[in-house]
């Protein structure tokens, strides 16, 4: 690695775009930390009921963990997981700074772990054809989920609106985004 800032350097140099007088000339190289090593350090700490919704690493070691569990996920839980990523990683080697949390309730869906958590419960769909659903999550499967929707529509022999009841019936690369609908009833 050394050689190639020190190639790209002596280049940089003998450029047309270096004009002005020699200056030192510092590149710093700071080292990512390795997502495979989090995730297999996240999971290290967790049990059956949860899962790994996320994990970012910045360029600048910023690592972001984001968990849930099928029962939701405890301050204690979380703690758990930040401890032992963060006892496992050598600060004189590569710093960093770490978060883990639950998502958002806000948050679109990243796994399918989160379609199967809110199975029986009302979520919001975005569809790949910018069509918004908003309705039951019945069931979820590898390759999609069916939910059913519940809306007043103009039927014909009625005078009124009535409720009508579909069942859509879509895969996961038709869904651009679905969050969970939060209710206060």
């Amino acid at each position: 690695m050394l050689d190639n800032i020190t190639i790209f350097a002596e280049n940089f140099l003998k450029s047309e775009i270096f004009r002005g007088p020699l200056v030192p000339y510092f590149v710093t190289y700071n080292e990512m930390i390795a997502k495979q090593k989090v995730i297999d350090l996240v999971n290290e700490r967790l049990d059956d009921e949860m899962f790994i919704v996320d994990v970012t690493i910045s360029s600048a070691n910023d690592i972001n963990v984001y968990v849930d569990g099928f029962n939701g996920i405890t301050i204690e839980q979380c703690i758990a997981v930040s401890r032992n990523v963060e006892h496992n990683l050598d600060r004189d080697e590569e710093d960093f700074s770490l978060q883990v949390s639950s998502p958002g309730l806000t948050e679109s869906f990243k796994v399918k772990q989160q379609y199967e958590k809110y199975t029986g419960k009302e979520i919001e769909v975005l569809t790949a054809d910018n069509e918004k659903l908003k309705g039951l999550l019945l069931e979820n499967s590898d390759d999609g989920i069916v939910l059913e929707t519940s809306k007043r529509e103009k039927v014909e022999g009625h005078k009124k609106k009535q409720m009508v009841v579909k069942k859509h019936i879509l895969k996961y690369d038709e869904i651009k985004s679905a969050k969970a609908v939060i209710s206060f009833k």
